[in-house]
């Protein structure tokens, strides 16, 4: 059967999340990907951030709007857990929306470079995986920016090399259609990256990384309080995911462990660049930064082990 002439290659849903002049660079450098000109990006929006949508709307055809209207978050809005529930639901809608017959999953803050969907595109060619997750590099080099970055990325982090992963992540990825399909109980009403994943895992399908193509993560005017209780939230949201799926004993065992986390965790990232380099020497100077947030993501698994919903 040939392709259908009238479907994207690939669609790509965008997450914003931070909005504004990010967003605008991230939607034009989607629109100026090289060789790929059947692309379709999806802009999934909700009345919270109308304002930093509509001046985008108007750009090119291949930007499609997905209107969600006013969405009730269990959490208040300007928290922490109450943007995380709109970036999930926002990346639901979009994935529930695409056409073509890969899917991938950006945010406006991790920037993709001018070869990202080709590559994407080229290296699914090669591969039955599921799901083809991208490196991530820092963008920033402010000392908050690049704790933050250790935290959540230091396994995304090139040089990467290619094969089955166990995590690979939702800012730098693309999916396979049939995968979508195989998990959308899951992910319609609210996408969750470890559940979607872990999922399909259980049904024996392969996540893979790949070297190529970075994004470049930008976080920008971060303050430290606003990250430690955005930490709190999200390991707890992290946590409550696992925790629906084991038993009671178990999950006083996981909240007792969070005692010691942090310094698992601070290892973990400590041994992953020593195995890098790159980054060693910044890692070393701001690790008493990285462990205070560790803390707060230890705070936040042990609260959702001991009954805290996100």
């Amino acid at each position: 059967m040939s392709p259908d002439p009238a479907r994207p290659r690939l669609s790509v849903v965008l997450t914003v999340v931070d909005g504004g002049a990010i967003l605008a660079e991230a939607i034009e450098r989607l629109l100026a990907q090289d060789g790929v000109d059947d692309l379709e990006i999806l802009l999934p929006w909700d009345d919270s951030i109308a304002a930093d949508v509509r001046d985008q709307l108007e750009r090119d055809p291949r930007l499609v709007p997905i209107a969600l209207g006013s969405i009730a978050t269990a959490r208040p809005l300007a928290s922490a857990a109450g943007q995380h529930e709109l970036f999930d639901r926002r990346r639901a809608a979009g994935l529930a929306r695409a056409r073509a017959d890969l899917v991938g999953i950006l945010e406006d803050r991790g920037l993709p470079g001018p070869d990202w969907a080709a590559t994407m595109l080229a290296g699914s060619e090669g591969s039955t995986a599921a799901a083809l997750g991208g490196p991530v590099v820092c963008g920033e080099e402010g000392a908050l920016a690049r704790a933050v970055y250790f935290c959540d990325f230091s396994r995304y982090q090139p040089p990467l090399v290619a094969g089955p992963a166990a995590w690979v992540t939702d800012v730098n990825i693309v999916y396979r259609r049939e995968a979508l399909a195989e998990t959308e109980a899951i992910w319609r009403e609210r996408y969750h990256e470890t559940s979607v994943h872990w999922e399909l895992q259980r049904r024996g399908r392969v996540l893979e990384l790949r070297p190529a193509p970075p994004v470049f993560q930008h976080r920008r005017g971060l303050r430290l309080g606003r990250c430690l209780r955005e930490r709190f939230d999200w390991g707890r949201l992290f946590a409550y995911t696992r925790a629906r799926e084991i038993g009671g004993g178990r999950r006083l065992l996981l909240a007792a462990g969070c005692l010691v986390l942090p310094i698992i965790l601070l290892l973990r990232h400590g041994r992953t660049q020593l195995a890098k380099r790159s980054l060693l020497g910044s890692f070393i100077l701001l690790s008493p930064l990285v462990l205070l947030l560790l803390v707060a993501w230890a705070a936040g698994e042990c609260a959702a082990y001991l009954g805290a919903r996100p």
